[in-house]
């Protein structure tokens, strides 16, 4: 019997194998397609121009997008400081205080709120913020973008607190410390690395939406000075300079959508790199 049934396992096991090589191949080969198609397409136009300069005027050629680089930054920084602490306070809570019923109707308004498109999230902030405002704004750009952050934002810090050993809480209790100064004393710097990198991943995440920005931050050609006047973004300008009728532009939307890309992966590639040296994931 043995005889019969070891043959066919090294038949499914080899071809499950091969299955999964060969998906694994796919998966490979499509990313570095879509970064040699960039780099193809748009390396033309990857110059010194391109990071220092404002946008042409319709008709001439040239010109760059470093209003957009800078608005992207300022419209992720206010993402961050309004998205990562909602969701770090949130995912403490649900990792060390919840209750059972509680933590579940938290989590599946969490997972509810994180299927929810990402344009839909720009309407809400353009009802919210823009009307009342009065025009668009980096302010709103940054507030539809925190939203998006805070749902991964409260998953990611739960998680990786539970992954703390007990045995650390326990200790710093037994030696008298709160509950409180355990869990911001103990615990998160346990976990710190992980959390680093989860909020580094969520950053990437939103980098790249478009939709939200459209009806919130809209865009600019010039420096928008402040907070509460539009910017340019980088996803924004790729949409319109893809949709133009110039071929320069469409060059231009390739280089910005490289130079994209390339953040996007870089900022990946270091949260992982973070996860992979962190004290919490070695104990897992």
């Amino acid at each position: 019997m043995t005889m019969t049934i070891a043959p066919h396992r090294k038949i499914v096991n080899f071809v499950m194998l091969s299955l999964s090589g060969l998906c694994t191949l796919l998966v490979v080969s499509i990313l570095f397609f879509i970064l040699g198609y960039l780099l193809v397409h748009g390396i033309s136009s990857l110059n010194w121009a391109f990071f220092t300069q404002l946008p042409k005027p319709s008709g001439e050629t040239g010109g760059g997008m470093a209003n957009a680089i800078v608005g992207s930054g300022k419209v992720l920084l206010l993402a961050t400081l309004i998205g990562v602490p909602i969701g770090f306070m949130s995912g403490v809570y649900l990792a060390e205080y919840s209750g059972k019923t509680f933590a579940f109707i938290i989590r599946y308004t969490v997972d509810l709120l994180n299927g929810v498109p990402s344009i839909v999230i720009g309407i809400v902030a353009y009802a919210l913020v823009v009307k009342p405002m009065k025009g668009y704004s980096t302010f709103a750009g940054g507030i539809a973008l925190g939203i998006m952050m805070i749902p991964i934002a409260v998953r990611t810090t739960e998680e990786f607190l539970r992954s703390v050993p007990n045995n650390l809480r326990e200790g710093a209790m037994a030696l008298g410390a709160t509950k409180a100064k355990t869990i911001f004393t103990v615990v998160v710097p346990a976990a710190i690395a992980g959390l680093t990198s989860g909020m580094m991943l969520n950053l990437a995440r939103v980098a790249g939406e478009t939709a939200p920005l459209l009806f919130t931050a809209l865009g600019n050609m010039f420096w928008s000075k402040g907070w509460d006047r539009p910017t340019a973004t980088l996803p924004v300008m790729i949409y319109n300079y893809a949709t133009a009728p110039e071929d320069d532009l469409h060059q231009q939307a390739w280089a910005a959508g490289f130079v994209l890309l390339t953040l996007v992966l870089a900022i990946n590639v270091t949260a992982r790199s973070i996860i992979a040296r962190g004290p919490a994931a070695q104990k897992r």
